[in-house]
């Protein structure tokens, strides 16, 4: 596939997913009002419309024929008036639109994986089809009169105008929504549009269909429309008006001139305006230059770039910000007094983190599409298993990296569901006699904490039994110690167990023994961490801890020994010197540390990885209190070098074969002298340690 092609296919997919998006979040907002409103059916048909034509242009055949059913059914609801629909209709209606959006989103799906479309949606289209004859049957016949069309007064104009060949005396010229994109595409469907009407015509340009550089030429001239009469015309114009995307068209009537008025050597042909009509957003005047350049500025608001050219421009910045720390703390300035070079500096620092940041920023996507999601989730589990829950959304517009977002999506998925399905109480007179209102409710929140995004999943349901847990590793032999020793966090967090669930009998949404542990798994893949709170009887709370980016962070680097290893400033909590009156012990001689009234272990760094140190005394070295998910303890150090920028880069492959990865190192990174220091993980550092000791 050549490139043009891939830009294409890259367009569709974007355009049509966020099409399904608006679609499914439509369609919930309206059965929550139990009903359609005539915006709500005029936008369902735009949308179809539009996915129709798009596939047809893909040549997407099972796409493009389901969205034309549903765009004859909602035509047929729109001409009549959706007020003249039975209400018990009504509900088969947003039942046919859910199973319709999941139908077309997982051919899309399928189109996205290089897989081969359905082939045999007879039976569903036969279901759509059924339907529009069931509520024909019972809609109210009346006369309904067709909008006259605003006209704007006729005035002659003359202008020397290429018609491109179009012999046709009766014109149409069409301007789309300024900033739209691909009116080549949109061109294509409006001449679909009109495939199904009374008349034949010609256009300009000819090509739309293969040619996506007619584009430019429609954007600044129009797309044209030639008929053979009058009454074509006319007919032509009453299609346009209910298509959507137009911003104005122009009737035109292509008259000769007599040959007294031509002047020698020059054909001119008289136009005439008949009428004008003007949509919400009218097209700007071509003859006026003004309202021209206004349009091309808004044309180039906003473009699409491929995610790949995104990672490229990371990589670049990233060796940016290594070349920049190897030229400012290059060993041979040491004990140089440049002042210029200094100031230089100081402005390459600046300019280069402004530019990580601009960078950076064009990654960030707001994680409101993923809650968007959960609306269906939450919406078809209540009906099927006749639970009544609220879903609440809290800072839907916080921007995460995209990556990340793509990551967490099933995450938070998963911790939906398993909230839907036992989380919240299966009957409503339960949760009346424990004071709780008879509507369930799950809260989704996102906020933003400094490196991090906090995603949290609340629900106000039964809790989770610590007994039931108990019972149900100390059954899968998962249990370490006596049941007795067991903390209540320590309790949840074997939820976390592979294969570990509670359910006794398995449904179509869980107690398959793939939960918790997956949904760590995943959100540890992209430097995140869980965190489970619970009380029985209140409800339940996720926590995903997730790192606004994976390419560049803020570092605090460490030596030990002659060994430089470098700590996430985020999970650094303080650094602090103490005498050997402050060490404790514990019961099996382990170093603790008392910081703000409570006792932390002490790791220290040299004897984990068995480095040789200058000194092991307490008193020589720096304690860094580091902190991660429900992880809190000290890390014993040689000394801090001080915070830096640094670009993560992932651990060689090869190095698999030690098991490097878990031992505590997350990946490494390039430092300003060209030697590469180890990028320490927090959390699994500790794991390290109490195996270790």
């Amino acid at each position: 596939m050549d490139n043009g092609m891939e830009n294409m296919l890259d367009t569709y997919l974007f355009e049509t997913n966020s099409l399904l998006a608006q679609l499914d979040e439509l369609l919930i907002n309206a059965e929550k009002s139990k009903d359609f409103t005539a915006d709500n059916v005029n936008e369902i048909f735009r949308i179809m419309h539009t996915i129709k034509g798009s596939s047809a242009m893909m040549e997407f055949t099972s796409l493009m024929t389901i969205a034309h059913n549903i765009e004859d059914l909602f035509y047929f609801i729109r001409e009549n008036g959706i007020e003249q629909l039975a209400p018990v209709f009504k509900q088969d209606l947003f039942d046919l639109m859910f199973r319709s959006t999941d139908w077309l989103r997982a051919e899309v799906e399928k189109v996205e994986n290089n897989q081969p479309l359905t082939a045999n949606i007879g039976n569903f289209t036969c279901q759509i089809k059924a339907f529009l004859d069931k509520i024909s049957k019972n809609f109210t016949d009346t006369d309904r009169e067709t909008k006259p069309l605003q006209q704007s007064p006729s005035k002659p104009l003359t202008e020397s105008l290429d018609f491109h060949n179009l012999a046709e005396p009766y014109i149409i010229r069409v301007f789309f929504e300024e900033g739209i994109g691909m009116e080549s595409l949109r061109a294509y469907m409006l001449m679909d549009s009109l495939k199904g009407g009374p008349f034949s015509f010609s256009c300009y340009p000819p090509d739309v269909e293969t040619n996506s550089d007619t584009s430019e030429f429609i954007i600044e001239q129009g797309f044209y429309l030639g008929f053979q009469s009058q009454e074509d015309q006319d007919a032509a114009v009453h299609i346009l008006a209910n298509l959507p995307n137009i911003s104005s068209y122009e009737t035109l009537v292509n008259l000769p001139e007599t040959a007294d008025e031509k002047a020698p050597e020059q054909d001119v042909i008289s136009i005439v305006p008949e009428k004008t009509l003007s949509l919400p957003a009218a097209a700007p005047n071509m003859n006026d230059s003004g309202a021209k350049s206004t349009h091309s500025a808004s044309k180039q608001s906003l473009i699409s770039v491929n995610l790949s050219k995104l990672d490229s421009l990371m990589a670049v910045v990233g060796e940016i910000v290594i070349t920049e720390s190897m030229v400012t703390s290059s060993p041979d300035l040491k004990g140089l007094k440049l002042d210029s070079f200094l100031k230089s500096s100081r402005q390459l620092r600046k300019l280069t983190d402004e530019l990580q940041d601009i960078a950076m920023s064009l990654r960030m996507v707001s994680i409101s599409g993923i809650f968007q999601k959960m609306n269906r989730i939450v919406r078809d589990m209540n009906r099927e298993l006749n639970k009544d829950v609220a879903l609440i959304m809290v800072g839907e517009n916080t921007e995460v990296d995209k990556t990340i977002v793509d990551s967490i999506s099933d995450p938070i998925m998963h911790i939906v569901r398993n909230a839907m399905d036992h989380g919240i109480e299966t009957d409503q007179e339960t949760r009346l006699a424990a004071g709780k209102p008879a509507q369930g409710t799950i809260t989704l929140s996102a906020e933003h904490t400094g490196s991090e995004v906090l995603i949290s999943i609340r629900d106000d349901g039964r809790g989770m039994s610590s007994k039931a847990i108990l019972d149900k590793a100390a059954k899968n032999g998962l249990l370490t110690k006596p049941e007795g020793d067991y903390s209540r966090q320590e309790i949840l967090n074997l939820l976390m167990l592979p294969g570990f669930s509670t359910n006794e009998t398995v449904t179509e949404y869980s107690g398959r023994g793939v939960g918790m542990d997956v949904v760590k798994k995943n959100v540890k893949a992209v430097g995140g961490t869980v965190l489970l709170s619970s009380e029985e009887g209140e409800g339940s709370c996720v926590t995903l801890k997730i790192p606004l980016t994976l390419a560049i962070m803020d570092g605090m680097e460490v030596s030990v020994g002659d060994s430089i290893f470098t700590i996430p400033t985020s999970n650094i909590h303080q650094a602090f010197k103490v005498t050997r009156e402050k060490i404790i012990h514990d019961a099996d001689g382990k170093e603790m540390i008392e910081c703000m009234g409570s006792y932390y272990p002490i790791v220290r760094l040299h004897q984990l990885y068995d480095i040789e140190t200058k000194s092991d005394d307490i008193e020589s070295g720096i304690l860094v209190w580091v902190e991660s998910s429900d992880k809190s303890y000290c890390l014993f150090l040689d000394e801090l070098l001080g915070e830096q920028q640094v670009v993560v880069k992932p651990l060689p492959a090869y190095l698999d074969n030690f098991d490097i990865k878990h031992s505590g190192i997350t990946g490494c990174t390039i430092r300003g002298d060209g030697n590469i220091s180890l990028i320490l993980d927090i959390s699994a550092l500790f794991d390290v340690a109490l195996r270790q000791y």
